[in-house]
């Protein structure tokens, strides 16, 4: 029981620099001016919320948020910060909703249903980190939408224009990952 713990909370932190490192290499798309991109970040906090369920992501997802604090976040006031970067990270951890039912679906050799699980899982995960960024958008970045367009559709839109592109790749990844190294991906961390 307690190397399980163990694994957990070394691949709990692997994993969430393997975010870090992966946001901060030029491999994403960071076009957008007040932050946001579409990376391939979120996948480590994805995998281990699948491995280890809700907790294991949730604190992966905060662990990666105070970490982008540490490294230079964009932050106007200790409340925005406290959403965009607590919250918003944290609220990826919820897609462990479906690790139960991924691995036995993957176990079952149900591709079709793991894809679904993981979309799901990716779903809810971004759904709520999207709505902890459009929520400080209309709060904290509304003085930067066009003048006339309502604040609430300019942060709909620039949250959208990249967490939208952000949860497709993500599910899409994550599913090829896990449908192609099952055991890997689900070894040891099936507690």
């Amino acid at each position: 029981m307690r190397s399980n713990r163990t694994l957990f909370l070394i691949e709990v932190a692997i994993f969430t620099a393997l975010a870090l490192v992966l946001d901060i290499l030029p491999i994403a798309f960071k076009v957008w001016p007040n932050g946001g991109s579409v990376s391939f970040a979120m996948i480590p906090v994805f995998i281990v919320a699948f491995r280890w369920g809700i907790k294991g992501g949730l604190l992966s997802g905060l662990l990666w948020g105070l970490l982008q604090i540490a490294f230079g976040a964009s932050i106007l006031t200790p409340l925005q910060g406290l959403i965009e970067y607590g919250f918003a990270f944290t609220l990826l951890g919820l897609a462990g909703i479906f690790a139960k039912p991924l691995q036995r679906a993957l176990k079952d050799g149900k591709s079709n249903l793991a894809f679904m699980y993981v979309m799901l899982g990716v779903l809810i995960g971004t759904s709520f980190r999207f709505l902890a960024h459009f929520y400080a958008g209309i709060v904290f970045w509304g003085h930067f939408a066009p003048e006339g367009q309502k604040v609430w559709l300019y942060s709909f839109l620039y949250n959208g224009s990249y967490m939208l592109p952000s949860f497709v790749l993500c599910t899409v990844l994550v599913f090829f990952l896990f449908y192609k190294q099952p055991r890997t991906l689900l070894g040891a961390a099936t507690s």
